[in-house]
């Protein structure tokens, strides 16, 4: 019998986050500090507005694009938001969620052999969606010592005649590094000299905790170099309504849209129409939800300085990233050493780029009470490494 299986897909690794997911659901009184879900209910008000949409039957197709209203609302988050100005018929492409997004980009601007500049650590679905597209990822190992940021020097040390596409993953997934303004600078000034292009996924944009989110689109000659990449998943707890979206050039959306069109055919209607609610009136639900982030971040850095615990400051997305390497153990041994011995699971950081080695992800999105809980039995285990090396 014929091999039924293409050898590109076969050769992709499944995602490292799930494997901790899966034994930690299975394992009583387990608590899971993995995954990068928000422990809020969505607002009622947009939870309203998908149940009225399904009441009133709105349960048919919307255009392949996306509801005209939601595209316009999104237009003027952004321009509100974030300075950006994009057309609302023409730039702006709705999307299950904000990975299908990430990999109409990558099919619709890759031929093969073009070069996709990925550094990482950073979320798990860049690589293989640059893979799947054909095209050749290209690691920038972000230092810890330059808190995980992209600098200018990296980047013009990764560029070669093939380079087509700059992933710029921030905030990031999963240290919570951000990029100012000032540092982006830079940045855009080697992409435009080098004529590349940008995906700029900025699904994190409004957990910033000390400063304004900045989007490279928003930088001199940048907007017609860049797809910006965003959803509702994050900041409006609606990670189940798979919904995203997509703003750029003209140009390259449309090309965006037709793979969409014979994929997917459109997002989720009754999720479009809560999306709408979440633009309009969910500024409110943001800033909660940021504030009560931001106070899990802060006891999380308090506890790991108690603990000895070296861990840079993250100022965005929800994750911490500490570094575990004092221990003498790769990330995934301490993770599952972790979760056998205290039944809290982490992240090993290999899961997001061989250069995670040596961290672990931890996510702040949880409550309070079961940080509390896990941080404890992460002090104790800590505590008992230290004890056995000395």
């Amino acid at each position: 019998m014929r091999d039924p299986l293409n050898k590109k897909i076969t050769e992709v690794e499944p995602s490292g986050i799930r494997k901790f997911f899966d034994i930690v659901s299975e394992m009583e009184d387990a608590i899971s500090l993995g995954v990068g879900e928000p422990d809020f209910d969505t607002p009622w008000h947009i939870r309203d507005e998908g149940i009225y949409a399904l009441e009133r039957g709105r349960t048919f197709y919307t255009s392949n694009a996306g509801l005209k209203e939601l595209r316009e609302e999104i237009c003027n988050y952004l321009k509100r938001r974030l300075g950006l100005t994009y057309s609302p018929m023409k730039e702006t492409l709705v999307t299950v969620g904000g990975s299908e997004a990430i990999d109409l980009a990558m099919r619709s601007m890759l031929d093969p052999g073009d070069e996709v500049l990925i550094p990482q650590p950073s979320y798990v679905s860049y690589l293989p969606c640059a893979y799947m597209a054909d095209g050749v990822p290209v690691i920038i190992e972000l230092q810890a010592e330059n808190d995980f940021k992209l600098t200018k020097e990296e980047l013009e040390a990764a560029i070669t005649p093939k380079t087509k596409i700059l992933v710029l993953p921030f905030p990031n997934n999963p240290t919570g590094a951000i990029m100012t303004k000032e540092e982006l600078e830079p940045i855009a000034q080697v992409v435009r000299e080098h004529d590349l292009f940008v995906l700029s996924d900025e699904i994190y944009s409004e957990l910033t905790y000390d400063s304004e989110h900045t989007s490279i689109a928003s930088l001199p000659g940048m907007r017609e170099r860049t797809v910006v990449i965003n959803g509702f998943s994050k900041a409006y707890a609606m990670t189940g309504w798979r919904l995203g979206y997509a703003c750029g050039p003209e140009r390259i959306l449309s090309q965006m849209l037709k793979l969409h069109q014979f994929a997917i055919m459109c997002a989720p209607t009754n999720s479009q129409y809560a999306a709408v609610s979440a633009l309009r009136n969910g500024d409110d639900d943001v800033v909660r939800m940021r504030e009560a982030y931001n106070q899990r971040r802060r006891f999380l850095m308090h506890r790991f300085q108690e603990m000895g615990l070296d861990c840079f400051e993250p100022f965005g997305a929800f994750y911490v990233f500490p570094c575990i390497k004092e221990f003498g153990m790769t990330s995934d041994e301490f993770a599952t050493a972790l979760l056998e011995a205290e039944k809290v699971a982490v992240v090993p950081g290999t899961a997001f780029g061989s250069c995670g080695e040596g961290f672990v992800r931890i996510s702040y999105a949880y409550s309070l009470d079961n940080l509390r809980l896990a941080l404890n039995r992460i002090q104790r285990f800590i505590e008992n490494l230290r004890e056995k090396q000395s």
